[in-house]
């Protein structure tokens, strides 16, 4: 079999040409060939003659007869075959690969930002299976994106219709930046926070944390009031005032110093974290390992280190 010139275009033959010519081939037949691929005889012979120019080869040898194979045909058709096979294995072999397992996310903003996000790529690692899609739900406004597989929610841990794991128990306690303290400080007892300015959310309510304190304060009325304790906690991280914050969510800025806690007064959080599936629906493979794999990096973030105290300084 002649092989192309050098100084000659290099195509690649379509491939419909190259089924007709090895279904002729195996067959035996330009009609058998177009029964198998659901055209006209002539349809058969048009593809292998094109083929055939486009080779620059004489693949049949054509008689009254019928059509044989040529020397150069039965050559080409090794190497068709060859190739065919190829792409009939490459393609079962695509079919064949496991399928990702999409895992739809809703989180609350802070906790995805402080907790979710930077511990994220240990799970992409243990679980490249699963494809990830994570969603924001706004708490305070009770917004909730639909149709997902788990929700991490921040409140009671009383949903109906839902199933709700723990996710923390975390104290709460209270945090400035350095610069802060050392402007309005020292705050060494709790009667010294009337020189402070009390961030406000109404996620992290300041009454209860008061109360513990011996002080018999109202809730704060004035000052800069936010519907994010992850923007409370970077008002408090820019120098801003006192905001209650919990080890998960501060734990980085408290062991890097840029923030540290005022007082040593920490009160059980109302609110926790909870990670949450549908009652009536069995968590998927995806699902349960993500699950498990969060409690895991919760349970870590609540035993970090987390910074001295303002009054130690």
């Amino acid at each position: 079999m002649r092989g192309p010139s050098p100084s000659k275009d290099v195509r690649l033959p379509p491939l419909a040409a190259i089924q007709a010519f090895e279904a002729a081939a195996r067959l035996g037949s330009f009609e058998r060939a177009s029964e198998e691929l659901f055209v006209t005889a002539s349809a058969i012979g048009k593809r292998i003659a094109s083929l055939e120019t486009l080779l620059d080869v004489t693949l049949f040898i054509r008689s009254s007869r019928g059509a044989t194979l040529s020397a150069a045909g039965r050559e080409y058709l090794e190497q068709v075959r060859t190739a065919l096979d190829l792409l009939s294995d490459a393609s079962l072999h695509k079919r064949n690969e496991p399928k990702l397992e999409t895992l739809r996310v809703v989180s609350t903003p802070t906790f995805a930002r402080q907790v979710l996000i930077p511990a994220l790529p240990g799970f992409t690692a243990a679980n490249p299976g699963v494809e990830l899609e994570i969603m924001l739900s706004i708490p305070y406004l009770d917004i909730m994106p639909p149709n997902a597989d788990v929700w991490i929610r921040f409140g009671s841990g009383k949903y109906p219709g839902l199933h709700a794991h723990p996710l923390t128990h975390d104290p709460v306690f209270a945090v400035c930046a350095p610069s802060y303290q050392a402007a309005r400080g020292p705050f060494k007892r709790p009667a010294d926070l009337a020189r402070a300015d009390l961030l406000r959310c109404p996620m992290e309510p300041w009454r209860p944390w008061l109360a513990a304190a011996g002080l018999d304060w109202p809730e704060p009325s004035r000052g800069v009031w936010l519907v994010d304790l992850g923007m409370m906690l970077a008002a408090a991280r820019a120098g801003q005032g006192v905001a209650l914050t919990r080890r998960s969510l501060a734990a980085e800025w408290l062991d890097e110093g840029k923030l540290v806690r005022v007082l040593d007064v920490e009160i059980p959080g109302e609110s926790q974290y909870y990670l949450c599936t549908e009652a009536t629906r069995t968590p998927g493979g995806a699902a349960q390992a993500f699950s498990l794999w969060l409690a895991e990096v919760c349970k870590r973030a609540a035993q970090w280190p987390c910074g001295p105290q303002a009054g130690q300084e």
